[in-house]
């Protein structure tokens, strides 16, 4: 672990984030996507998430070249009823046409209670967080799911049918930021399988299958990913693609194309999210104080091991925000010269 501690690069998350932003903005992205995919990728990796964090970014750029996405979207909006609505991405980045939605979504839901949009024709959009952290800050709770091409086998099958389907659920709390779960629906997620293989790092079992849907703990070999709890996972990665693919009438599981391979070919990923107004159900700062008193109530609990302490979700990532906000944002030697193939500027945003 020292030795492969010493290999890592450390970015300045302002530093980086600026290139990141330039570099898109030269290659012909809107400034709205641009802030909105850098945003992300920041907050995402500054949380400690490094799967879809920073480390995205030479992905990104890469497909912007090759032009599976547009530059200047326009969004339309059909707004389908009181609470609901259906945007088209038009294939532009997630992480834009997501905040698109959301905002939508927030905006119905302080007319009617609840908000709920449908985005289609849409591309990877990061991690959901950002978007359920979006409608949390607002005082509402947060909702974001998205389907994704089918790597994870399905239940007792030699074959996968969803994709790693992730759930967010954003709340406000009193006197620290939202609650936050935000989960795969998968054991894990697919850029982590990929972040092992190229550090050649053991995978934990359970977490993987080969090309034959055997379990796996060797990277290299690794192709598919098991399901979250079994059964119950599949079950969930299903959940989600009925809120997704179904919903908005784009494809499902086999009919998404895979992120990493065609690069020039449109994804046809689907999203779904949902703000609910707290107001219109309770006084928000009742709600706020009672969720921050049951978090603290979990906290409290004795710990099966004393040097582990109990915690409610999104407690590492608010834990890891704080020491990388100070200290910097980490990567392997193999992925910071990936920055610099795209941008030897990249450089310049070390620490």
């Amino acid at each position: 672990m020292a030795g492969q501690a010493s290999m890592m690069k450390i970015f300045d998350p302002s530093r980086v984030q600026e290139r990141m932003r330039a570099n898109l903005k030269s290659a012909g992205v809107c400034e709205e996507s641009c802030f909105h995919v850098t945003e992300s990728v920041l907050q995402t990796s500054l949380r400690g998430i490094d799967s879809h964090g920073i480390g995205l970014f030479p992905h990104y750029h890469r497909v912007v070249l090759t032009g599976r996405i547009t530059k200047h979207p326009t969004f339309p909006l059909e707004r389908t009823g009181p609470s609901t609505a259906i945007l088209d991405a038009q294939s532009a980045f997630g992480h834009h046409a997501g905040w698109e939605a959301m905002k939508h979504a927030v905006s119905i839901a302080r007319e009617t209670g609840i908000g709920a949009v449908s985005v289609k024709n849409s591309t990877h959009f990061g991690a959901a967080s950002y978007f359920a952290f979006q409608a949390a800050e607002q005082d509402h709770l947060g909702m974001a799911f998205t389907n994704v091409n089918n790597t994870v086998m399905a239940h007792n099958a030699t074959r996968p049918m969803f994709g790693t389907n992730p759930i967010c659920l954003a709340a406000p709390m009193l006197n620290e930021g939202p609650f936050c779960l935000d989960m795969a629906t998968s054991a894990i997620a697919k850029n982590k399988m990929m972040n092992h293989q190229r550090t050649n790092t053991p995978l934990e079992p359970g977490w993987c299958m080969d090309a034959d849907g055997r379990a796996t703990v060797d990277p290299h070999a690794a192709r598919y990913l098991g399901a979250s709890g079994g059964y119950k996972g599949y079950g969930l990665g299903m959940m989600v693609d009925i809120f997704c693919g179904m919903l908005s009438g784009c494809g499902i599981g086999p009919e998404v194309v895979p992120m990493y391979a065609d690069l020039s070919a449109k994804r046809n990923v689907s999203h779904f999210f949902m703000s609910i107004d707290i107001a219109k159900f309770q006084d928000v700062a009742v709600f706020k104080a009672r969720l921050k008193a049951l978090a603290d109530t979990i906290r409290a609990m004795p710990s099966v091991d004393p040097a582990v302490p109990v915690m409610i979700p999104g407690d590492p990532e608010k834990q890891a925000f704080i020491q990388r906000s100070t200290e910097g944002i980490p990567v392997d030697e193999q992925k910071y010269k990936e920055f610099l193939a795209v941008d030897p500027g990249f450089a310049d945003a070390l620490r």
